[in-house]
């Protein structure tokens, strides 16, 4: 029997609450584990539940959800949930505070029940889904990070960065290897290698440091 991915939603709307629990919950391999309605409580319940996958709403009293996905997802926590941060379009400023703190996907309040339903999904498999309207418009209008991105441990090889750019565009490795003439396999390689070379967790941050290096403009 495939595993149930248990799902916490937090967000300071009761509507917001109750409309994503009735998508998720009319998944037959989802479920809502725990609402909280302010940042502080979400924290809490994620460290009592360890939800699969967290939906955090950003502007939430007591804590935002930038602060709530850095300390239940950040860098030093072992074995973090998957947070998708669920925004709306006049949060650009912070996204790259979200990609920092460990979220793993953005989606807008108003994308609807399928997007919901395939960020929750991507998420619990370890990837990432970002739709690429979010990626590319978000993160063009960026507002500069305080310092440039580290260094990468190694340079991208120019395929590489090829491949880059397109993430960084919001496309899927599938449309990537259709644009690049070359094997999905190989995207993946590629990406792989990347990932490492410029210690990114996952493609979210592979594309907020093309946006960061200039590789974009």
């Amino acid at each position: 029997m495939d595993m149930t991915i248990r799902v916490l939603i937090a967000d300071d709307q009761q509507m917001v609450r109750t409309g994503f629990r009735m998508i998720v919950d009319s998944q037959p391999d989802m479920e809502v584990v725990g609402e909280a309605a302010d940042g502080a409580e979400a924290v809490a319940l994620t460290r009592r539940l360890r939800p699969d996958v967290c939906l955090f709403d950003i502007r939430m009293p007591k804590m935002d959800g930038l602060e709530a996905t850095r300390l239940v997802a950040g860098p030093d926590v072992a074995d973090p949930p998957r947070v998708v941060i669920v925004t709306t379009f006049d949060m650009d400023e912070y996204v790259y505070g979200a990609l920092r703190g460990g979220a793993v996907g953005f989606l807008l309040k108003d994308s609807g029940p399928a997007l919901l339903v395939e960020a929750v999904r991507a998420a619990a498999n370890g990837g990432s889904l970002v739709s690429p309207s979010i990626t590319v418009r978000l993160l063009e209008r960026l507002a500069r990070p305080p310092a440039a991105p580290a260094p990468p441990r190694e340079q991208p090889t120019d395929r590489e960065l090829d491949v880059v750019r397109l993430v960084a565009r919001g496309r899927t490795n599938e449309e990537i290897a259709a644009e690049l003439f070359v094997s999905l396999s190989t995207v993946k390689t590629h990406l792989g290698s990347v990932m490492h070379k410029l210690g990114a967790r996952n493609r979210v941050e592979v594309a907020a440091w093309a946006w960061e290096s200039g590789l974009m403009t």
